[in-house]
């Protein structure tokens, strides 16, 4: 039986710093982890590299490092920024060993399915739009837009990730997003 789950308990679900903590010696711990982030996190990769195989391969490479090194989380703050300055990491290790041609339209097919139909619809027909401007963003500016759409953080969080302040982020993001409404005739907004 999942250790999880115990028989009769009524309380609610484990955050995930408690998931976190018992991850180090429990693997459904972990699981249950992955399962929460592992969308997030390949979307992430597949903006960044733009075809299936390594976002893939990323992903894999990102959990695996957390797994590795769960000890390491102090839980002084969330574990999605940790887990996606791993992913930042996997990323920039792997644009240094290789440079391949970023094509982000592959990630605007990945179904959330936590977003009813016709604003599914509508979020890809934005982000489709998007798209060919965000390749013409200066990179701060696009990792902070991808890492707060397609991976879902917060600016707090975001900000951990790119080791600046929360209030360069909500700079970026603001700068960025106005770049996009020049390249676009888009209203974007970035939601708390």
């Amino acid at each position: 039986m999942n250790s999880l789950m115990k028989t009769g308990s009524t309380s609610p679900p484990m955050d995930d710093i408690q998931l976190a903590q018992l991850s180090r010696t429990d693997s459904d711990a972990f699981a249950e982890l992955y399962q929460r982030h592992v969308t997030r996190v390949y979307r992430y990769h597949m903006a960044h590299v733009g075809n299936v195989k390594d976002a893939e391969d990323l992903t894999s490479q990102t959990f695996i490092a957390a797994l590795e090194s769960i000890k390491s989380f102090r839980g002084t703050g969330s574990f999605a920024a940790w887990i996606f300055g791993i992913a930042a990491n996997k990323k920039a290790m792997f644009f240094r060993s290789s440079k391949p041609q970023v094509e982000l339209d592959e990630a605007l097919h990945i179904s959330s399915p936590k977003l009813a139909s016709d604003r599914l619809a509508n979020q890809h027909l934005q982000l489709d739009s998007i798209t060919r401007a965000l390749k013409q963003l200066s990179s701060d500016r696009a990792d902070a837009i991808t890492l707060i759409f397609f991976g879902g953080l917060s600016n707090i969080e975001a900000s951990r990730v790119m080791k600046k302040s929360e209030a360069s982020v909500k700079m970026l993001v603001s700068r960025g997003l106005q770049d996009l409404r020049e390249r676009t005739s888009l209203r974007l907004e970035v939601e708390e």
